[in-house]
């Protein structure tokens, strides 16, 4: 576990970044979208944003999975680079084309790999929901364990629980089928606690929010390609990639909006049935 703190009282601002697929390769696409250069559009538009006061330097980043396409070194290395100019504080995690081996030994202990960090209000959870070779999501008991172990550990802390795949259904046939497969065991600890003020993920490609009993739920837009909301099958939306901030306030409420680098042009393949 790794320990954080900020000023008593004040917000703890959030900067989510989610599926980047990013590859060895400076000028590889997907779909015709150069995942390095949409990244660049995004981390312009964070920069703009702070520099217009539209919101704060961020506490803390999280990066919540396929953060590479291929899982090379090389690209979580370049990942890496571009994210300690926003915010030095950052916590990763794999996603469905990560591999957790060769990012833990490319990260080789550095404070990206804590998985609990803890702040005066707020302790935020992090959770490797990714199966090696599989695309859909499962969380191991040992993931469990660790998150019904750090909400028991500090039930006066407010607590934020992150993840790659999307525990509940959001209407689109092809992606709920790769969602969090035992959804059910993931929920049945998180109700045990009143603690737990919103879940965050990526995966799907989209801006997505709802609520559950009170509980937050949050998805946020990829750093390059979208996926159409509500489809029975794979489809990509020609939308602006994105990011989104978070501000976590003293009193349990977050407060959240998603920004996308509309001024980023594209040429993307529509007409794709996969990748």
């Amino acid at each position: 576990m790794s320990k954080e703190s900020c000023a008593a009282g004040a917000p703890l601002n959030l900067l989510q970044i989610t599926d980047c697929h990013l590859t060895k390769d400076p000028g590889s696409d997907l779909l015709g979208v150069v995942t390095r250069d949409s990244l660049a559009a995004v981390i312009k538009l964070i920069q703009n944003n702070i520099r217009n006061n539209t919101h704060s330097d961020p506490d803390f980043l999280v990066a919540s999975g396929d953060i590479a396409q291929d899982a090379s070194p090389e690209a979580y290395r370049y990942f890496q680079e571009q994210m300690q100019p926003l915010c030095s504080a950052a916590g990763w995690f794999s996603g469905n084309h990560d591999d957790t081996e060769v990012l833990t030994q490319t990260l080789n202990g550095a404070s990206e790999l804590a998985r609990v960090y803890r702040f005066d209000h707020w302790q935020l959870i992090l959770l490797d929901s990714s199966v090696k070779g599989k695309v859909h999501g499962w969380l191991a008991q040992s993931e469990l364990d660790l998150l019904e172990k750090s909400l028991s550990e500090r039930k006066d802390l407010h607590s934020l629980v992150c993840l790659h795949h999307h525990p509940v259904d959001i209407n689109s046939v092809w992606l709920d089928k790769i969602g969090l497969h035992n959804r059910e065991a993931f929920f049945d600890v998180l109700d045990r606690f009143d603690n737990v003020r919103g879940v965050l993920w990526g995966h799907i490609h989209q801006e997505w929010e709802s609520q559950r009993n009170g509980l937050s739920l949050m998805a946020t837009p990829s750093t390059c390609i979208q996926f159409m909301p509500k489809s029975s099958g794979f489809a990509v939306d020609n939308v602006a990639p994105g990011y989104r901030w978070l501000s976590l306030q003293a009193d349990g409420q977050i407060d959240t909006q998603v920004y996308r680098a509309e001024d980023f042009e594209f040429d993307l393949d529509l007409k794709s049935t996969g990748y």
